[in-house]
């Protein structure tokens, strides 16, 4: 899928971005700087611009950022992969990560934010069956 095809993020999510805002902050990058350092491990390619990172630390409108992306953004700021593909899961395709009680099982739940108490509970216990009990 082209790029400029991809759909801008679901409104009121900011999960990618404050990770962007927080980690630029504690290495004390530029936007320059920070994109200079994104580069996908496995092509060792820089993969995004300083223009994106600015828009999408700002607020503006952005497209979505594919795997390499991701793995660019995760070495430029020093993060697991994992926590940057959760980030851009909420914030843009609105997907949140639940995890047991035991940090064994992960789900990917649409909207998990819109979900009352009781149904994180049930999801929960759900998940925590799935635990492997030696």
């Amino acid at each position: 899928m082209a790029a400029e095809d991809r759909a801008p993020a679901p409104s009121g999510r900011t999960q990618l971005t404050d990770l962007v805002r927080e980690r630029k902050s504690a290495l004390g990058l530029s936007y320059d700087r920070l994109a200079k350092r994104c580069i996908d491990p496995e092509s060792g390619e820089q993969t995004v611009k300083s223009s994106w990172l600015h828009r999408l630390a700002t607020g503006e409108p952005v497209i979505s950022p594919d795997l390499a992306q991701l793995r660019g953004m995760a070495a430029g700021l020093d993060v697991p992969l994992g926590r940057i593909q959760d980030a851009a899961g909420s914030q843009f395709f609105g997907i949140d990560v639940v995890t047991a009680r035991s940090g064994e099982v992960r789900a990917l739940v649409e909207r998990a934010d819109r979900m009352s108490p009781e149904q994180l509970e049930q999801l929960m216990r759900l998940l925590d069956a799935f635990t492997s009990r030696d």
